[in-house]
């Protein structure tokens, strides 16, 4: 078991052992979880332990409060507050259920509420078609219809190899590797495929379906690089704002939905854990409203 234990006035050799435990803590909280996931939560709780300065089994629920205030008064957008306090609950609470920490202090902190932005990141079916056919590199051009076509996010489409495509008929299918190491396998349309196989040439089963020019260490495209293709695909269509790869998979589930696709499926597709997330695009740019059936 971890002991979390001294205080932090205490000799250096305690305070070593407290670091350790407190490093040992963190590595198992966020054993499992993505590298992007857990580089992030890493940097959320180390801001946490800073802030309060001492170990975390001493932290009590006012201080908790007070880092959440803190970044109120650095003037944080509620979103970011939202996830910062999201991590440092998950870590308190991981720590309570795994009997390292005799409290679950951060239960009783609520979440700072955030409006719901999806539709001002909405992408017309125009605006995507327009970003496609602007793009004349063929491996930038099939990332881009990945992303939308397929759903998929920037960080499962950069882990891709040719083993995760299979035929399919005239066509195949991708299987990618989710959140929470869940797997599914997303059927591509024909075009799309073709398109893929016109770019593998003769790359074996186990190389990267999209080959990073500079040579990453992988040899994988790199998320941020997908970040660039995307960024500037928008900006040769005339698209304002800080449009990203997550822009259209948005795209495609809202405008699956309008053409009539299943909520359901939609959610399969997508890797949703529940359709209640799906669910916001039905709500995000609605068809009908009560206020068109009142005088103008």
């Amino acid at each position: 078991m971890i002991h979390l234990s001294g205080g932090w006035g205490m000799n250096l050799g305690a305070t070593q052992t407290a670091v350790s435990a407190t490093e040992q803590l963190l590595n198992l909280w966020l054993h499992g979880k993505s590298p992007r996931t857990s580089e992030y939560y890493r940097l959320y709780a180390m801001r946490f332990i800073s802030f309060v300065g001492k170990p975390l089994h001493l932290v009590t629920l006012a201080e908790v409060q007070g880092f959440a205030a803190s970044l109120e008064e650095q003037g944080l957008a509620k979103s970011t507050q939202r996830t910062i306090m999201a991590a440092v609950r998950s870590l308190i609470s991981f720590g309570n259920k795994s009997e390292v920490l005799p409290r679950n202090v951060g239960a009783l902190v609520e979440l700072p509420s955030s409006p719901d932005t999806l539709n001002e990141r909405l992408l017309t079916e125009l605006e995507v078609q327009t970003m496609i056919a602007l793009e004349t590199n063929p491996r930038n051009r099939a990332i881009l219809r990945l992303l939308y076509l397929g759903g998929l996010r920037a960080s499962e489409l950069c882990q891709l190899t040719w083993n995760n495509l299979q035929l399919r008929g005239n066509s195949g299918q991708v299987t990618v590797l989710g959140k929470g190491s869940k797997t599914r396998s997303i059927l591509l349309p024909a075009s799309l495929w073709v398109e893929l196989m016109q770019l593998r040439g003769d790359a074996t089963p186990n190389e990267p379906v999209f080959r990073s020019r500079k040579g990453s260490h992988s040899g994988h495209l790199t998320r941020e690089r997908v970040h660039q293709i995307v960024k500037a695909a928008a900006q040769r269509a005339g698209i304002k704002g800080n449009v990203s790869p997550h822009w259209l998979r948005h795209a495609h589930a809202t405008h699956a939905l309008e053409r009539g696709a299943k909520i359901h499926l939609v959610a399969e597709t997508l890797g949703h854990s529940s359709v209640a997330i799906t669910s916001r695009y039905l709500h995000a740019r609605p068809e009908d409203s009560s206020s068109l059936y009142l005088p103008g």
